[in-house]
């Protein structure tokens, strides 16, 4: 078996999203609410990116990220620029509730608060890309910040394949009569996928992380029950699990030297919020196993992601990033703790391979447990915490792999 891949990812790691400048956030909403111009956002944006890409290299973060400053929500626009796909929620009149999977983690969070899912996208045509990427811009000015050899180091976070499909009901990602089924709907999505792959790729990008909480909400025994006790799902949680990993893997189809990952939590919205709760357990053979990524950037702050038994299927050709560091709060960890949790963490690795504990430490790197701001405000913590908890993952990586980046 060959050995996983390494530089990405990098021992000290970090999820991708960092906390937004006031300035920038505000100018962001008066773009939006049409206060300010498209135009007045740009200078100020990327200043920030500037300087939050300066930030990460006094750190010593060598997957550079542009903090997904250009973003309002850690997804992006890929759907939303996708021929096909239309954004329901801007129509006259709103949209039918009953799209909702009510149960779905994120969701019922949302109508517990009395608020709805915002960005509310469904294909209404047959989906196919434009040939335009709405990443590349991210790319292309971040590649003026850093030198040419380290472009290969830049790390853009990707849309989860099923972000819309998860959280609508049964055939309720598509619009009557635009799909017969999931497979026709998933086979649209996976050439678009496909093709924005390659438009990076020949840009020059080799490092990208899918951002995926769905994939963990199947971690969620209060998800499992609403599933069961759906009258309308026509496959069960186990068998929708298995399909995605089917349709992840034609989305993912890549070069041999374009390193992508997956990262997995359990929700990560403002006031440092999180949806659901459960272990790896269930979902770890499956996924380690059969799913086409190198790497696994796994949430593992507390105890609502369960411990580190599920790493023992962990295959030796991949790797997984810990996510012991929060980016919720501000407290921040001994790195004594910290780093006898990596060695317990690559204890089970080990035990699984049937390998040393040194050997199975080669599979592993350190990360904060999410990023620091998928949604614009951004967690309950200030800057200078966030530098902190950088700094933290790069120490916890020095003592433990000595001398790697």
């Amino acid at each position: 078996m060959s050995t996983s891949p390494r530089n990405p990812p990098f021992r000290a790691e970090h999820i991708g999203s960092l906390l937004r400048p006031e300035e920038l956030v505000k100018q962001r909403y008066a773009v939006a609410d049409k206060s300010a111009s498209p135009e007045s956002l740009v200078p100020i944006e990327q200043k920030a990116i500037r300087d939050v890409v300066q930030l990460q290299q006094e750190v010593g973060i060598r997957s550079i990220t542009n903090g997904e400053y250009s973003r309002h929500m850690f997804w992006g626009t890929f759907f939303e620029t996708l021929n096909g796909m239309e954004e329901v929620n801007m129509r006259d009149g709103g949209y039918d509730m009953g799209i909702f999977r009510q149960y779905a983690p994120d969701v019922k969070s949302f109508m517990h608060a009395k608020t709805v899912p915002n960005s509310v996208t469904v294909a209404t045509g047959k989906v196919s890309h434009t040939g335009t990427s709405s990443f590349l811009p991210e790319f292309e000015y971040l590649k003026t910040i850093v030198p040419k050899e380290q472009w290969k180091d830049i790390k853009l976070t990707l849309t989860s394949p099923s972000w819309y499909h998860f959280r609508y009901g049964p055939n309720k990602a598509y619009n009557k009569g635009v799909y017969a089924n999931d497979d026709e709907y998933f086979a649209d999505i996976a050439k678009a996928y496909q093709t924005e792959l390659k438009i990076l790729y020949d840009a020059g990008l080799r490092n990208a992380q899918v951002d995926d909480p769905n994939l963990a909400y199947f971690c969620s025994d209060a998800m499992l029950q609403g599933w069961k006790e759906d009258k309308d799902n026509f496959q069960t949680a186990d068998e929708q699990f298995a399909a995605y990993i089917r349709f992840y893997n034609k989305c993912f189809e890549r070069p041999a030297d374009f390193h992508l990952g997956i990262h997995l939590c359990r929700g990560n919205y403002v006031g440092s919020k999180h949806f659901s709760e459960g272990a790896y357990d269930a979902i770890a053979k499956t996924m380690f196993e059969d799913l086409n990524v190198s790497t696994f950037y796994l949430e593992y702050d507390t105890p609502r992601a369960g411990g580190f038994e599920p790493l023992k299927f962990l295959p030796k050709d991949k790797n997984v990033v810990l996510g012991v560091v929060t980016s919720k709060f501000p407290e921040l960890e001994k790195k004594e703790d910290m780093i006898e949790r990596v060695n317990t963490a690559a204890e089970f690795v080990a035990a699984g391979s049937g390998v040393s504990k040194e050997e199975a430490l080669q599979r592993l790197s350190v990360s904060p447990q999410c990023g620091f701001a998928s949604h614009a405000e951004g967690n309950s913590l200030g800057y200078e915490d966030m530098r902190k908890k950088l700094q933290l993952v790069r120490a916890i990586a020095d003592d433990v792999w000595k001398g790697e980046p």
